[in-house]
């Protein structure tokens, strides 16, 4: 019964990354359509050049997306495949959830130095 409950956890987890990683490339989209509907509605220089940038941080929220998918599911099977061997999983040495909040830090941090510091 102990090993059913760790896979239904890891079930759990990995479902709950994959809710996480929609968001984030969802989040990108969405910035990519807001700002192109501010273009059509008001063009000039500065929506043309916002749309330009929003363009960019919605692709890398969307390859971000992508990225925290693929860790989610290799760690999901690592974990299934040391369960079978009768293993304990393990963490790795920096979590996922730690990884993805500094690449996110980062990313806003480099997203304020566009806006502000043209």
């Amino acid at each position: 019964m102990a090993t059913l409950r760790t896979k239904l956890a890891l079930d759990r987890t990995t479902l709950a990354w994959i809710r996480t990683a929609l968001t984030i490339a969802s989040f990108g989209f969405g910035m990519v359509a807001f700002f192109r509907s501010r273009e059509i509605e008001s063009p000039g220089s500065d929506s043309a050049w916002l749309h330009h940038r929003a363009v960019r941080a919605g692709a890398t929220l969307l390859v971000l997306g992508i990225v925290a998918m693929m860790l989610a599911s290799i760690s999901h099977w690592l974990s299934l495949r040391k369960l079978k061997r009768g293993e304990a999983p393990e963490l790795w040495m920096w979590p996922l959830s730690v990884l993805l909040a500094i690449l996110c830090a980062g990313l806003g941090l480099a997203g304020l130095w566009a806006l502000f510091g043209r």
